[in-house]
C-alpha cells in the first residue's frame, strides 16, 4: 500500500553566515573578498591546504585561484560537488573538518547535534570496539550516546553519554575487539539478511527530486521534476504490489528543502531512501547513469546504502542499455541525514538527446521502475538466492 507525501518547503535566506552556522548562505566564489573568505582561508590553512597570506590579517581576504583549488581538493577529498565554490554544505564540512578527537568534550544535543571528524573517529572507534553507535556519519545522535554509554558502563567510567578526558583515554587504550571486515558492515548486513528476503510490510520512502516552483533542468517543455515524478507513481505502484508501503516525499506541487525530505524520511522510521533525479551538462557527450550513496571516501560509510547503489545501478543499466557511470561515495546532506541506507539514483542526462529521447518514452520510464523493484527486492535475498543482474522474475505489476 501506498503512504503519504510531504508538506511544502519553507523560503531561503540570503545571508552570508560566519564558519559554522546553519544559516542559508550565497556561495563564496573567485573574486568574493571579506571576512568570510578569511574564514575560508584559516579552515583551509587549518587542513594545510593553503599557505598563510598577511593580507588576510588586513581584512582584505581575496577568493583567488589558490583558494579555489584548494577548495577542489577539499571537495574531491570529502566526497562533496566539485565546483570550487564555498556554498551550504562545503562551508560546514570545512567547519567539522577542524576537529580531531580530544579538542573538545562531545555528547549529544537535540536541539544542535554536534558536528564533525571527531564525533566520526568517535564512531568508528566504538564500532571497532564492538559497540552499535548507529551510523558513522560524524553526527553526535542518541545513537552515539547509547553506544558510548555502554562502553563507559563496561569499563567501569562515569556513564553519562558524554566523551571526556577519562574515557578518552580508555579508548585509546583499548585494541580492536571486532575482525573479519568493517563493524558497520557486518552488522547491518546481518540485520538485513535476518529480516527475510520479503517486501511486506518494509517502508521505503521514494524521493522524487525538485518540484513546484522548482522544475530542475528544463529541456523544451520537459522538465526534471516532471519526469522524475512520473518516475516516482511507477516505481510506488510496483513497490506497492509486492508489499511495500511506499512514501512519496512530494506531489507535483511541492518543492520540500532537503532537510524536510530527509526527516519526513526519518519520521516514517523508513527501511530505504531513493532520491531520484535526472543530469544536465554543458558537454554533448555527458550521458548515462550514476548513482550515490553516502561515504566520505577514508572508510566511513553507510555500507548497506552502498550495496543498493550498485544494485539500483547495474539493474537499470542491464535493462535500459544506458551507459553505466558508477556508484559513488558523496556526503552531501540527503544522504548523511537519513537514518537508514539512503540513495540517490541520477537516471540520465536530459541535455543529452539520446538520453533524453530515451526517458521521454514511457516503456522505459516503466522499464526503469521494474528494474527499482528488482534492485530492492534484491537486497533482502541471502546471497545463494541472489539472481544475476537483469534477470530477477518480476510481479506482475497492478
Amino acid at each position: 500500500m501506498s503512504g503519504g507525501r510531504l508538506g511544502r518547503g519553507q523560503g531561503r535566506g540570503e545571508n552570508r553566515p560566519t564558519m559554522g552556522t546553519d544559516s542559508r548562505m550565497q556561495p563564496l566564489r573567485p573574486g568574493d573578498r571579506g571576512p568570510a573568505v578569511a574564514d575560508v582561508h584559516a579552515a583551509l590553512r587549518t587542513l594545510g591546504l593553503l599557505l598563510a597570506d598577511g593580507d588576510d590579517a588586513l581584512g582584505q581576504a581575496v577568493y583567488d585561484a589558490a583558494t579555489e583549488l584548494a577548495v577542489r581538493h577539499f571537495q574531491q577529498v570529502r566526497g562533496l560537488s566539485v565546483d570550487g565554490r564555498v556554498g551550504e554544505e562545503t562551508y560546514r564540512a570545512l567547519s567539522e573538518a577542524r576537529w580531531k578527537l580530544g579538542d573538545r568534550l562531545l555528547h549529544h544535543d537535540p536541539e544542535r547535534p554536534t558536528r564533525g571528524d571527531d564525533v566520526t573517529s568517535l564512531q568508528e572507534r566504538l564500532h571497532e570496539l564492538g559497540y552499535d553507535a548507529g551510523p558513522v556519519d560524524g553526527v553526535f545522535g542518541p545513537e552515539t550516546e547509547v553506544g558510548l554509554r555502554a562502553f563507559q558502563r563496561d569499563y567501569g567510567l562515569t556513564a553519562d553519554g558524554t566523551c571526556g578526558p577519562a574515557t578518552l583515554r580508555a579508548l585509546r587504550q583499548l585494541g580492536r575487539k571486532v575482525t573479519g571486515g568493517r563493524p558497520q558492515l557486518l552488522r547491518q548486513s546481518a540485520h538485513f539478511v535476518e529480516s527475510g528476503p520479503h517486501l511486506i510490510g518494509r517502508r521505503i520512502v521514494v524521493d522524487p527530486g525538485h518540484g513546484g516552483p522548482d522544475p530542475g533542468f528544463t529541456a523544451g517543455e520537459t522538465t526534471e521534476a516532471d519526469l522524475v515524478l512520473d518516475l516516482a507513481y511507477r516505481i510506488e505502484g510496483r513497490l506497492a504490489a509486492a508489499g511495500a508501503t511506499v512514501y512519496l516525499t512530494r506531489g507535483r506541487y511541492q518543492a520540500p528543502t532537503p532537510t524536510e525530505r530527509t526527516a519526513f524520511a526519518n519520521d516514517a522510521h523508513a527501511d530505504l531512501f531513493l532520491s531520484l533525479h535526472l543530469d544536465a551538462h554543458g558537454s554533448e557527450h555527458a550521458r548515462g547513469v550514476a548513482s550515490y550513496y553516502y561515504g566520505t571516501g577514508s572508510g566511513a560509510s553507510s555500507t548497506v546504502g552502498e550495496q543498493f547503489a550498485g544494485l539500483v545501478r547495474r539493474e537499470m543499466v542491464a535493462r535500459t542499455g544506458m551507459l553505466d557511470l558508477g556508484s559513488h561515495a558523496k556526503t552531501w546532506d540527503l544522504l548523511r541525514a537519513t537514518r537508514m541506507p539512503a540513495v540517490r539514483l541520477d537516471c540520465g542526462y536530459l541535455s543529452h538527446p539520446v538520453d533524453r529521447l530515451l526517458l521521454l518514452d514511457a516503456r522505459l520510464r516503466s522499464t526503469v521502475a521494474s528494474a527499482v523493484l528488482a534492485a530492492v527486492q534484491r537486497l533482502f535475498l541471502p546471497a545463494e538466492a541472489d539472481p544475476p543482474t537483469g534477470t530477477f522474475v518480476l510481479p506482475r505489476a497492478r
